[in-house]
């Protein structure tokens, strides 16, 4: 995955997205009608995808009007038609009405009570075929805040970090609860905390106040020693959970529901494969609460290295639709509040570098 990396300064939500629409139209244009054709390859009836994508902007509109603002504004300056925008940005929410896929994405974050930062460290495992090119963005918020985040190109949030030293990973879910009502964008909640949180609760409220359609695991710690200093948050539209860490300080999580209710309504498509993957980053976190991101990276691969149940290679003789791929390995630093990264595995990660945004 070829990453680029764009700033801009402007706290005017439709200037900012005219700048990246712009900016940056032939990968948007080109990421839509990527998601456009696998959702046909998924089977999902096409006449489906843009009431949903209109629904989900819709809730988007009503939850988070600057946000929206934004998308339209970007698919003004993209070229592109404003629901097929709105489908990439749901995405996630279009994925829910099908039968559930294979999980993706492990984290663990480390966040004891005192002066020290967390230390983190997440994969992020995607078809390799949909995401050819990723976008590392520097903004800043209204509320005065700068924020620096991992997405997709043309996706509102994903993976990120501000200036008040709160971050944020990322994981997929599946939930019984799942639905085709449209609710707001997993991918647009991550972006909101983002922009607008300064404290873990902040983040958990602003997560709670979401109607949501499908289902999705915020990660969200800080720099400041506050309780609670670190949760993952488990949305769906059943409900939303939170996750404290436990005594020892971790926090760990792979694509299944750890909240005992949630749990319950769990609709992965490979449990087998989500538990153990999360029992092998449980498994290294005696060896993962180092300062340095190589030696974390490789902490977190273990023995098994490359071969670790968390390193996704794809099989390219496998259809587009069945290959996965660890696009990214990244860590946050919320002292800095910088993205630590390489484009790849953690084992890549440790043998080769990191770089900062």
């Amino acid at each position: 995955m070829k990453l680029s990396t764009f700033i801009t300064d402007t706290t005017n939500p439709q200037q900012r997205g005219q700048q990246i629409g712009q900016r940056w139209a032939t990968s948007i244009q080109r990421t839509c009608a990527l998601y456009l054709d696998f959702f046909n390859q998924v089977d999902i009836d096409p006449r489906r995808v843009q009431p949903l994508a209109e629904a989900s902007l819709s809730a988007l509109q009503g939850w988070a009007p600057d946000l929206a603002a934004e998308l339209e504004a970007t698919a003004i300056g993209a070229g592109v038609p404003l629901w097929q925008l709105a489908a990439l940005n749901a995405r996630t929410e279009i994925l829910a009405t099908m039968p559930a896929a294979k999980g993706e994405c492990s984290t663990a974050v480390f966040a004891p009570a005192g002066s020290e930062a967390p230390r983190t460290v997440q994969t992020w495992d995607w078809h390799d075929a949909l995401v050819l090119e990723g976008l590392l963005l520097q903004l800043n918020s209204a509320n005065g805040m700068q924020v620096k985040l991992f997405t997709e190109f043309g996706m509102l949030g994903k993976i990120g970090v501000n200036s008040a030293g709160v971050g944020l990973h990322f994981n997929i879910l599946h939930h019984a609860s799942d639905n085709a009502s449209g609710g707001v964008p997993v991918h647009a909640i991550a972006r909101c905390v983002l922009e607008e949180a300064r404290s873990v609760g902040e983040a958990i409220a602003l997560a709670r106040s979401a109607r949501v359609s499908a289902s999705t695991v915020l990660t969200v710690f800080s720099r400041t020693d506050t309780a609670p200093r670190a949760v993952c948050i488990e949305l769906s539209p059943a409900a939303t959970a939170v996750v404290l860490p436990g005594g020892d300080g971790w926090l760990t999580h792979t694509n299944h529901f750890l909240d005992p209710a949630l749990s319950q309504g769990e609709r992965s498509a490979d449990l087998a494969d989500t538990h153990a993957r999360l029992a092998h980053v449980n498994h290294a976190r005696a060896s993962m609460a180092v300062d340095d991101l190589r030696e974390r990276a490789t902490a977190m691969c273990g023995a098994a290295g490359e071969q670790a149940p968390i390193c996704f290679h794809p099989d390219l003789t496998q259809a587009p639709t069945e290959r996965w791929e660890t696009l990214l390995t990244v860590g946050i630093d919320t002292v800095t509040s910088e993205l630590l990264y390489h484009a790849g595995t953690p084992m890549a990660l440790a043998s080769q570098g990191y770089q900062r945004f």
